[in-house]
């Protein structure tokens, strides 16, 4: 796992230490112990957990500065692309959102001993963003929802000169054109679609700078969301 991940990584031009690939390793070795137990991934063979979770999650490192910055990752599952993104930037404050507590009360007991600071928060992302209402500095997710539903769920979290980091894979333009509407709706624009290719296809990380504040009404009820996408 460590060998493809450095190998990888540097192809990507990310820069890893050996302790910072060591961490990220251990929580790869953690997931997949974990997957015996508790429905996590379905990715667990080490070298596809390396390419597919781990580095996939540090592409949003060069997407965005996050040094010093509050991060929440909306739908964290099994904790990716938040740990990797809390090890490699330990400056950065993580939180960690899901709405499956078994999921959170794992991470929550897991990353402590790994050393990795992170927030772990159990609550839906609509009931969670009335709390924590635009204070973070971005927000990302993966593999969570189409992206006019996904920036419903994540927009209202983020600062006005924040932005909105989504990962997507190859539909990524398609779920752009999908999206006008509910970028508009937000406070939203579109800054850039960053590709990455990884074992073979392209994974995307889009930037969606919140240049206005996302109006009280939203996030509407998730029924409510994918009845009736933005």
């Amino acid at each position: 796992m460590k060998d493809t991940l450095l190998r990888e990584a540097a192809a990507l031009d990310l820069a890893l230490s050996e302790e910072t690939a060591d961490t990220l390793c251990a929580f790869g070795q953690a997931v997949i112990q974990q997957n015996e137990v508790m429905n996590l991934t379905a990715i667990v063979e080490p070298t596809q957990v390396a390419k597919l979770h781990l580095l996939d999650s540090l592409t949003v490192l060069k997407t965005a500065e996050l040094d010093g910055k509050t991060v929440i990752d909306v739908g964290c599952g099994a904790g990716f692309p938040g740990v990797p993104l809390a090890i490699a930037c330990k400056d950065a404050k993580v939180t960690l959102l899901d709405s499956l507590g078994k999921r959170v009360t794992w991470l929550a007991e897991t990353l402590p001993g790994l050393g990795i600071r992170a927030e772990c928060v159990t609550a839906r992302a609509e009931e969670a963003a009335a709390s924590r209402r635009e204070q973070y500095d971005f927000a990302t997710s993966r593999a969570v929802a189409r992206l006019n539903i996904l920036l419903e769920l994540t927009a209202p979290f983020v600062k006005v000169g924040g932005a909105v980091l989504a990962m997507k894979g190859a539909a990524a333009q398609e779920e752009l054109a999908e999206a006008k509407n509910a970028i508009r709706q937000l406070g939203l624009k579109l800054e850039a679609v960053h590709k990455f290719p990884i074992d073979g296809a392209d994974h995307c990380v889009i930037v969606l700078r919140k240049v206005a504040p996302t109006p009280a009404r939203f996030p509407r009820r998730y029924a409510k969301i994918k009845q009736m996408p933005l």
